[in-house]
């Protein structure tokens, strides 16, 4: 592999008498791939780029214009705050959210939105869902014949619905073909680290996710499609609520095999509302899915697993969001879900004891305990599965 040093040696197992390989010397999986996204980007320019705009300039935001300048497109990111903008083009480095990581010069840094999008090809929004609309109705204008990109993971409080569902709205029915959904296991610090990782791109035009697909692949980060939208944005949404209760067992030292069946049986609960909202079910099962679940549930840089293992403690839920630097999406997504699945008739006994946690003061170890003293039943299929 270019760009790396392995020395290996051969050697017999004096105990078992088989041969083991010894690897004395490696580079960090990271620095080994960086060598390779170099040499991509420096080829892919005027092959198939395309004019990138990121809205947000968040941990993911910022880390999603650091895969797009890699891939070799031309790319801004737009930040919000003067401020922060100010601090990214002097410094180079996220003051919060990516303070060790080194932005590359040729990530262009805006305060105005609107003259960002004006001449991209591909729009991707990486605001958190509670303010995508309040977004959207500033861009609107400025989106005729662009391929619009959500990579927020949640349900819009009020009115229940998905992100995408969002943008359909104020935007109109013609943006379907080139609305796309972007979700994955996809801690932003790993990530922009250079660190392997993989995400999905859903959408209804097979064009659109396929522009995606080219502007964000790298060799350290590879992008699959699907046709299944709903499913994709669902499998984002909902995993944070589970992340949440995963956090509150790590907190109270559940231990493993907890974790396990807890996991299990939020994925089966993701999945059910997933389907009744119009998902196919093997989604769930990949990356936007069980991937994203297990990655959010098992990571310290996770925000909704640090939100419940904050709760585990004792601490109030609105001194632990005060604390932290970015929104935690599963707090709100909590009580959208919970009312989406009593609309669809559908039984959400984790959802619930997570929403009673979070809103009504049920404490941790009463949730837990909730949970554990259900009528026992079946694990899969028939009426009363749940």
């Amino acid at each position: 592999m270019p760009g790396a040093i392995i020395v290996l040696s051969f050697a017999t197992d004096p105990v078992q008498g088989r041969g083991r390989v010894y690897e004395s010397r490696r580079k960090p999986v990271n620095e080994q791939l960086r060598y390779h996204t170099e040499e991509a980007a420096s080829t892919v320019v005027g092959k198939h780029a395309m004019n990138v705009a990121i809205i947000g300039a968040g941990a993911w935001g910022t880390t999603l214009s650091m895969l797009s300048v890699a891939a070799g497109n031309p790319t801004t990111l737009v930040a919000h705050r003067p401020e922060l903008a100010h601090h990214l083009t002097t410094h180079r480095r996220h003051p919060h959210s990516l303070p060790r990581v080194t932005l590359p010069l040729s990530i262009s840094i805006e305060t105005d939105a609107r003259e960002a999008v004006a001449s991209a090809d591909i729009v991707i929004l990486a605001v958190p869902t509670q303010k995508l609309r309040a977004a959207m109705a500033t861009l609107r204008d400025g989106l005729g014949g662009k391929i619009v990109v959500s990579a927020a993971k949640g349900l819009e409080s009020g009115t229940l619905v998905r992100p995408t569902e969002v943008i359909s709205d104020v935007l109109g029915g013609d943006v379907v073909e080139r609305l796309c959904a972007l979700s994955g296991p996809n801690l932003a610090t790993e990530v922009a680290n250079g660190k392997p990782a993989a995400t999905v791109v859903a959408s209804r035009g097979e064009a659109a996710a396929s522009a995606v697909q080219r502007a964000l692949t790298t060799p350290g980060f590879r992008v699959y499609l699907s046709d299944d939208v709903v499913g994709v944005e669902m499998g984002g949404a909902l995993k944070n609520i589970i992340a949440i209760g995963a956090g509150i067992g790590d907190g109270l030292d559940a231990g493993d095999n907890a974790k396990a069946a807890f996991l299990t049986r939020g994925i089966a609960e993701i999945a059910r509302l997933g389907v009744a909202s119009g998902a196919q079910a093997l989604t769930f099962a990949g990356l936007s899915g069980i991937g994203d679940l297990i990655a959010t549930c098992s990571s310290a840089l996770s925000r909704n697993h640090t939100v419940g293992r904050e709760l585990a403690k004792g601490r109030k839920l609105e001194e632990i969001l005060a604390s932290m630097s970015e929104v935690t999406e599963g707090v709100a997504t909590t009580k959208a879900a919970l009312t989406l699945g009593a609309r669809l008739g559908v039984e959400l006994p984790i959802v619930e004891q997570m929403h009673r946690v979070l809103f009504e003061g049920l404490s941790p170890i009463e949730a837990v305990a909730t949970l554990m003293e259900r009528e026992p039943t079946r694990e899969l299929g028939g009426p009363h599965s749940p």
